[in-house]
């Protein structure tokens, strides 16, 4: 074999090495893990250290903020650089906190891009006062959040984000509505895009990998699933509680879960394209559901706030603005959160919330329903969409580790609404079903015996 010959295979060789897309470790030995950490935590911890850059997919409760934080004091010690943790609105407040229960100093929360610290704080809508050049490592604090936000700010922090060697997402929610969106994760990390992931692993009816195809639904190769998973886990780890990891759920058990449906009869008759509907019927399609909601507004807000008197401590989750404005005239006591508030003083009412100043609080999934520790309130009312991500996340602000006392939600709807329900319970399904595999398959590798973890600790030290 001629040396032009033996070149082309080596190069070939190597073509193929890089089409494989196989995650490698960017990241540092671990020197910092604190000993008041649970052992999972440690693990997780010294995972995403040693990885650099990584997704860490643990439910709501697991500690997800201090393993941030640790995280971020590593890079610290070893940078001499910030470290940036990007939070949903309200949530530093939480950080600081955490930092303050262990013990991690420097650690400080910016409204302005003003800062002194070396782990910096600042909520997503905020990012723009900061340069990316500052840091090595970035965090994104409940990343899944990125999808409730317009195309400007989201492609803002993604470019932020992969300028940057060390990069971080934590979640509870990594694909809520399918697979493909893990895909989404891994290019923000630097690793397979989005488009070569669906050629590797999936395919559509129409056979396409064509951007214009996107909106189809694609499923997995079934001769490609092993491998899918083995590519997810080589970036990721994930847990719903310690013992998916090898450790023990003892000090993470749940409180009981009761979800209450309450379903009204429309007492308005419906009104599609000028013909009135005799009977109930489930509403098909966006404009029905929308024509739906509006003409049962004042029937599910009743209802909403007769369920919550009678508890000292609630918040009602709604969907359109004429909802909200109906819940705070028929409750006085409630405080709404609304979009297009001025941010601090959304932040300020979240705050007061969390603390228990405020006992009614009127809000949208789609403002306050990531990241926020609301254990002091056990109930709830919601007005069901289609989403189930925002529907868990919005649940797992109160039912979540470290709750002492059984959640209610209570969901209210009209008759016209039931496919709504119908649809949650499937994506419900499909969502347990998706996690399950996720944990199982992904973490097979990492899973240790908890009694063998046992690391160096060393305390932070900033220069």
């Amino acid at each position: 074999m001629n040396n032009q010959r033996r070149t082309d295979i080596m190069e070939y060789s190597e073509f193929l090495k890089q089409k494989q897309h196989s995650s490698i470790d960017y990241g540092i030995k671990a020197k910092f893990l604190p000993d008041t950490m649970f052992d999972f935590q440690k693990h997780v911890a010294d995972y995403a250290i040693r990885k650099g850059r990584g997704a860490v997919f643990l439910d709501t409760g697991l500690g997800k903020t201090i393993i941030e934080l640790v995280v971020a004091t590593n890079y610290v010690m070893a940078t001499n650089k910030p470290v940036l943790i990007i939070t949903p609105l309200a949530v530093a407040a939480q950080h600081l906190k955490e930092a303050d229960k262990f013990g991690i100093p420097d650690v400080c929360h910016t409204r302005d891009g003003k800062y002194k610290g070396k782990i910096v704080l600042i909520n997503y809508e905020r990012l723009h006062y900061l340069n990316s050049s500052d840091f090595d490592c970035v965090i994104l604090d409940e990343s899944s959040i990125l999808k409730n936000f317009d195309g400007a700010i989201k492609n803002q922090i993604n470019t932020f984000l992969r300028k940057v060697n060390y990069r971080y997402l934590f979640t509870a929610t990594p694909s809520p509505n399918d697979y493909i969106e893990l895909g989404t994760s891994s290019e923000a990390l630097g690793y397979m895009g989005y488009i070569d992931m669906l050629s590797k692993f999936f395919r559509n009816r129409n056979n396409s990998i064509d951007p214009a195809h996107l909106g189809v639904e694609w499923y997995l190769k079934p001769h490609a699933e092993n491998d899918f998973w083995q590519w997810v886990a080589s970036w990721s780890i994930s847990a719903k509680k310690p013992s998916d990891i090898g450790f023990a759920d003892d000090r993470f058990i749940l409180p009981a879960l009761h979800e209450v449906e309450t379903i009204l009869r429309n007492e308005n008759p419906l009104t599609i394209d000028g013909q009135t509907k005799l009977f109930a019927m489930p509403a098909v399609g966006f404009h029905e559901i929308k024509q739906e909601a509006k003409a049962t507004i004042r029937q599910r807000c009743e209802m909403a706030v007769e369920k919550a008197n009678h508890h000292d401590t609630s918040v009602y989750w709604c969907n359109l603005n004429d909802e909200a404005d109906e819940l705070m005239r028929l409750d006085p006591t409630a405080v709404e959160v609304r979009g297009n508030m001025d941010i601090d003083k959304k932040e300020d009412i979240l705050l007061n919330f969390s603390a228990g100043n405020i006992k009614k609080l009127v809000t949208k999934t789609s403002i306050t329903a990531f990241g926020l520790n609301w254990q002091h309130c056990n109930h709830t009312t919601y007005f069901p969409t289609y989403s189930y991500e925002q529907y868990y996340q919005a649940i797992r602000r109160f039912w979540r580790f470290g709750q002492t006392r059984p959640v209610t939600v209570d969901l209210v709807l009209s008759d016209g609404q039931e496919r709504i329900m119908q649809s949650l319970i499937h994506k419900k399904d499909k969502a347990i079903k998706m996690f399950e595999k996720l944990t199982q398959q992904t973490n097979k590798d990492f899973k240790i015996d908890a009694r063998e973890f046992n690391k160096t600790i060393n305390l932070p030290k900033f220069i």
